[in-house]
C-alpha cells in the first residue's frame, strides 16, 4: 500500500511540474491569434496589445476590475457602448446595454473593442517622442490626466522618460513602465 501511494504521489508530483513548465506558454500565448486580427486593424503593433494585456488582466478573459472593467483588456461599460453605437449595428447596442459583461466576454470582440480605444485614445499622441507612454498612461488614467501631467511642458516633444517621471500616480507610473519594458524586451505574442 505504501509503495502504491509513492508511485501515485510521484507521478502526481511529476504531472505537476510538467504542466509548471508547459502551461505557462499556452496561457499567455493562446490569445495571439486575436491579437494579431484585431490589431493591425487599428493600426496597433500586436506586441503592445499583448503587453497591455499581460498588464491588465494576465490573459484572463473572465477578469471584471474593481471599476467594472470587463475581460482581457478591461474595458469599461461606457467604451464598450460607444464603440457599439459606432458601429452602427442596433444589435451591438441593444447587446451592450442590456448586459454590458456578457457583451464583453468574448475575447475577439473585448480585444476588437480594447484594440479601438487605444487607438483613439492615441490620435491626439500621435508622432511625439512619449507616444506611446502618453497612450497607455491615457487608457489607464484617462486623458484628462495625461493633460495635467503635461501641461506646463511641452508634451509635444517630451522624452519618454521625463513623461513617465510625470506621472504622479503611482500604480500609473508602474503600469506604464511595466508594459513598457515587457513591450520592448519580453517575447510578446508569437
Amino acid at each position: 500500500m505504501f509503495r502504491y501511494f509513492i508511485s501515485i504521489t510521484i507521478v502526481v508530483l511529476s504531472l505537476v511540474a510538467a504542466a509548471g513548465l508547459f502551461f505557462p506558454g499556452y496561457w499567455i500565448h493562446r490569445y495571439d491569434e486575436l491579437i494579431a486580427r484585431q490589431a493591425p486593424v487599428y493600426r496597433l503593433d500586436e506586441k503592445l496589445v499583448w503587453s497591455l494585456i499581460y498588464e491588465e488582466t494576465y490573459f484572463r478573459a473572465w477578469k471584471i476590475g474593481n471599476a467594472e472593467e470587463v475581460g482581457l483588456m478591461q474595458v469599461t461599460p461606457p467604451v464598450a457602448r460607444e464603440w457599439a453605437k459606432q458601429t452602427g449595428l442596433k444589435e451591438y447596442e441593444k447587446q451592450a446595454s442590456e448586459n454590458i459583461n456578457e457583451f464583453m466576454a468574448d475575447p475577439e470582440r473585448n480585444i476588437q473593442v480594447g484594440c479601438w480605444y487605444l487607438e483613439k485614445l492615441r490620435e491626439p499622441y500621435r508622432g511625439r517622442p512619449a507616444e506611446t507612454a502618453m497612450t497607455l498612461a491615457a487608457y489607464n488614467a484617462g486623458p484628462s490626466r495625461v493633460e495635467e501631467w503635461t501641461k506646463d511642458a511641452d508634451g509635444a516633444t517630451m522624452a519618454e522618460p521625463d513623461f513617465v517621471a510625470r506621472i504622479n500616480i503611482p500604480s500609473t507610473r508602474s503600469y506604464v513602465a511595466m508594459i513598457l519594458e515587457r513591450y520592448r524586451t519580453a517575447a510578446g505574442p508569437k
